[in-house]
């Protein structure tokens, strides 16, 4: 099986810190790879919030998570400060992806990178939705 590759844009649209806490890290001490994503889910819901939106409404649909991708560049720890960074791309008829990257705060070591596919959807009539046209605009910066 061909290793995953997430290629990065220049620039991202938003940023954020995250402070890792014990419960993220394994029984190895570092951050476990689950926890990972719930670092970006909260990247995600942060990236969002600063476009005005929550992901259950974005002008009147939400979003579900379509796939997502993952490359592992180094190990972090308990006590570290990540800076996760999000753009928005590739956007389709229905959704798009959110490239992301989350680098330690201080040193900027890269710790992981990868993609999340958003599909829109209307959780009322239960159906999948259009990219709201305000949603495009904002987060593709």
């Amino acid at each position: 099986m061909p290793r995953i590759r997430i290629d990065l844009p220049e620039a991202f649209t938003f940023s954020t810190e995250i402070a890792l806490y014990l419960s993220h890290m394994n029984y190895a001490g570092h951050l476990d790879n689950a926890m990972l994503l719930s670092v970006v889910s909260e990247a995600r819901a942060r990236f969002f919030k600063f476009l005005g939106y929550s992901e259950l409404d974005v002008d009147g649909v939400g979003i579900v998570i379509a796939d997502a991708g993952v490359q592992y560049k180094s190990e972090a720890f308990h006590g570290e400060v990540m800076l996760v960074q999000m753009t928005a791309a590739d956007f389709t008829d229905k959704g798009c992806d959110l490239l992301w990257c989350m680098h330690e705060r201080e040193t900027r070591r890269q710790v992981a990178r990868g993609k999340t596919g958003i599909v829109f959807y209307d959780y009322g009539a239960r159906q999948v939705s259009s990219v709201p046209a305000g949603f495009r605009l904002r987060a593709a910066g």
